[in-house]
């Protein structure tokens, strides 16, 4: 079951290289015929995807929480989100940009491949600490959806302050569509992202572990949480311009990889993935 699993993350990662090479392609061209191919190559990649996830689990009796799983996860989530974009939002150009972002975790969380089999700590032998590394993670997918609308919506921006038709420019969907998704992909994420953190800390409280507060990723996560809420509460009450928030969820984007790297880097605190 385990080199099972192994394949179908491979043929994964091929799939989705594949796609991003089409997604390019279409990009270029706006070709139907190369979206149409991405699309089906994304979908089997996430098959196997789906499929490598659930063996790993079964021949490791659950799915651990490790800095490589963690990653891996965190590219599922990423592709789904990109399905739903895709097809709900009718946007296929952000699979020029969320599909080879999936690949490139793929590729990384092999760079933090196990040397053996280390005890799970008990404190992540509960089904909280499940439910808050799912919601954590898809959290962290649709900011990444955001912060990728974001970018595409100061680019679309700078194109126009200059009159500049580029390439890019005649790619892009228009500035208020590129606004509406970054911030209907924040304002899901953001619930999520609290909840995720409310566990964590009922966790911390049940397991008697103090100066919880003073672990760097706690802090890290706390300040992920106060960018996100400014973004929205700046958004909603209309007291920044459009322009303020993109970068707003830029740096929120940035604070959730630096915290992606702390947690698998830095050997402190109560809760360490990948070190």
């Amino acid at each position: 079951m385990a080199t099972a699993a192994v394949i179908a993350f491979w043929f994964a990662t091929v799939l989705y290289g594949g796609a991003t090479v089409l997604y390019a392609y279409f990009f270029l061209s706006k070709r139907p015929s190369y979206s149409w191919y991405a699309t089906f190559f994304t979908g089997a990649g996430f098959l196997c995807h789906t499929a490598s996830i659930g063996m790993r689990s079964v021949a490791e009796d659950g799915t651990r929480l490790d800095g490589q799983n963690q990653l891996i996860l965190l590219a599922w989530a990423l592709v789904l989100v990109y399905f739903v974009v895709e097809h709900l939002v009718k946007f296929k150009v952000y699979g020029v940009l969320l599909v080879p972002a999936g690949t490139l975790l793929m590729v990384v969380s092999q760079f933090l491949a196990r040397k053996g089999a280390a005890p799970v700590s008990p404190l992540v032998e509960n089904w909280k600490i499940g439910i808050h590394v799912a919601m954590i993670v898809f959290a962290n997918a649709g900011f990444i959806v955001g912060a990728v609308a974001s970018l595409a919506y100061l680019l679309q921006e700078r194109q126009l302050k200059r009159k500049k038709a580029s390439v890019l420019f005649k790619r892009l969907p228009p500035l208020a569509s590129i606004d509406l998704l970054a911030r209907r992909a924040i304002a899901f994420a953001f619930p999520a992202y609290t909840a995720g953190l409310m566990l964590g800390i009922v966790r911390a409280y049940e397991t008697d572990q103090r100066g919880w507060w003073a672990d760097p990723r706690v802090m890290l996560a706390g300040l992920v949480w106060g960018v996100f809420g400014a973004y929205l509460a700046l958004h909603y009450s209309e007291r920044a311009t459009a322009r303020t928030t993109a970068r707003l969820a830029l740096v929120g984007a940035l604070l959730v990889a630096v915290l992606a790297v702390v947690a698998r880097t830095v050997p402190a605190g109560f809760h360490v993935f990948g070190v």
